[in-house]
């Protein structure tokens, strides 16, 4: 067989590269401030030559702080190496509130406050300009497994939930103007007999092959769905650890693009390729060879995805910023990182970067009921994002 007709055979629909982002420091992990009742403390760092006691107070403004309110009360400073090789600085400034007396403060009359409440304009509608992609996320359907209301109740349900999402386009449609929206598999689309050593395989009511099944005909219901209401869907999947092919002797694995939760996906985008016009506005996404993350650029913002079994419960950030310390990586860009795995919802910021973790869409996993009295709230969750602000994140269940 030729080599170049085995490669086609073996391709798979990854994300294009996307362009490196240039140095900004309000993105890059350089500021930080922490502010507790009248402290405050500032670490700014960046390239030799920096003024770093006029960036703290910029960082003060920026987070709506008066520098003029506020006095040193410690500092500390060292030098660094920066990626480029080049030296940079690194400095800790210990900030306190300075102290006024009450009478110095001029003391408006109630009267004049009150007349903020009548000068106050009625409810405008607003639609705010530019382009936004309307993202859909949801994983750990976990389809085969009994516990809950079993493989029957997560596919009615998950069903019923991108209905949902679908119908509540329209919704934030009077309010963005989006023409993109991107449908994100965060894996354990399937139970699988990998997990805990084969341990689960006799609370699996399902085959390998009907696990699958179910998985690529979701997927396929949720391109259905979606494609004739936008001029432009993506679709990407990235492995969770219930959806390994292969763990040799229980513990170890091949590739780690080697997965059910992306296969199904490559299946669908291969079923696409025949179907028509109808889908040639549908592009689809999976890891690089090897890899376990994905990011497609949706409406300026650079979206990661992840399964979530490579960091520790609240460790994403740490996480992140290991990925992003690496200029080569994809994390480098991200706005948005999203995760599924531990089967709870949990939103965080970290300066202009956001983390959604999606709740799971299976019920309940029983075990963890036993061990902590704790039952599911399913569901997945849609958001609303341009050049990297996130100003919609809800669950729908």
């Amino acid at each position: 067989m030729p080599d170049s007709l085995l490669d086609d055979l073996l391709s798979a629909p990854t994300a294009p590269p996307l362009p490196a982002r240039q140095v900004d420091p309000d993105r890059d992990f350089t500021r930080q401030i922490e502010v507790s009742g009248d402290a405050a403390e500032v670490t700014v760092r960046g390239p030799e030559g920096i003024d770093p006691q006029s960036t703290a107070a910029d960082v003060l403004r920026a987070h709506q702080l008066d520098p003029a309110e506020w006095e040193v009360t410690g500092f500390r400073s060292s030098e660094w190496t920066m990626a480029s090789g080049e030296p940079g600085v690194s400095a800790r400034f210990s900030f306190g509130r300075r102290k006024t007396s009450a009478s110095d403060e001029p003391r408006p009359g109630i009267d004049e406050l009150l007349t903020v409440f009548d000068e106050a304009p009625g409810f405008v509608p607003l639609q705010l300009d530019g382009e936004y992609t309307y993202v859909v996320a949801l994983g750990d359907m976990q389809f085969g497994k009994i516990d809950g209301d079993g493989y029957a109740g997560t596919l009615t349900r998950a069903i019923e939930c991108i209905d949902k999402a679908a119908n509540l386009l329209e919704v934030y449609r009077t309010r963005f103007q989006i023409e993109h929206v991107h449908l994100a598999w965060l894996g354990d689309h399937i139970e699988g007999f990998v997990s805990q050593g084969g341990a689960n395989t006799w609370r699996t009511g399902l085959t390998l092959t009907e696990q699958i099944r179910l998985t690529r005909r979701l997927m396929a219901h949720a391109i259905i769905k979606f494609a004739p209401q936008v001029s432009r869907l993506t679709v990407a999947a990235v492995p969770g650890n219930h959806g390994e092919a292969v763990r040799p002797n229980g513990k170890g694995t091949t590739r780690y693009d080697d997965s059910h939760d992306t296969d199904a996906l490559i299946s669908v985008s291969e079923a696409l390729s025949w179907a028509g016009e109808e889908f040639a506005h549908v592009e689809v996404f999976v890891p690089d060879t090897d890899e376990l993350t994905v990011v497609v650029d949706c409406s300026g913002t650079v979206v990661a995805h992840a399964h979530g079994h490579q960091w520790k419960a609240g460790k994403h950030f740490d996480w992140w910023r290991g990925q992003a310390f690496d200029k080569t990586s994809a994390m480098h860009t991200a706005d948005l990182l999203l995760a599924g795995h531990l089967h709870h919802e949990h939103v965080a910021t970290d300066g202009p970067r956001t983390f959604v973790q999606v709740p799971a869409m299976e019920s309940e996993s029983t075990w963890w009921r036993h061990r902590t009295g704790t039952r599911g709230a399913p569901g997945l969750m849609v958001l609303v994002t341009k050049n990297g602000e996130v100003p919609v994140k809800e669950v729908v269940r």
